[in-house]
């Protein structure tokens, strides 16, 4: 059975690997770079973004917000794109300081 050689491993989005053997925010799978990109656009009313969400990633809305919840806590997602994740961060903070 042939040697695996762990430095050329490339994996998936949840595989290991050290830090620095990836560029910055290629740890992310397409989904989440998919999640990120809705939350940098404006949509224009109200249901065009759940309606995209539906359309373009095949999920609904409650599993969409499930989903970008969790990524907002992965540093890989900061390190992709830190003005969406920041931003979304102080949203999250202010609500759950409302309650």
């Amino acid at each position: 059975m042939p040697e695996r050689a762990d430095a050329t491993h490339t994996g998936s989005a949840a595989g290991g690997g050290t830090p620095g053997e990836r560029p910055v925010g290629a740890g992310l799978s397409d989904r989440d770079r998919a999640l990120l990109a809705l939350e940098r656009r404006a949509w224009p009313g109200p249901g065009a973004k759940e309606r995209a969400v539906r359309e373009r990633l095949g999920i609904t809305p409650t599993r969409y917000y499930q989903l970008l919840n969790a990524l907002l806590d992965d540093p890989r997602a900061l390190a992709h794109d830190p003005v969406t994740v920041n931003r979304l961060r102080r949203v999250r903070d202010a609500r759950r300081g409302r309650r």
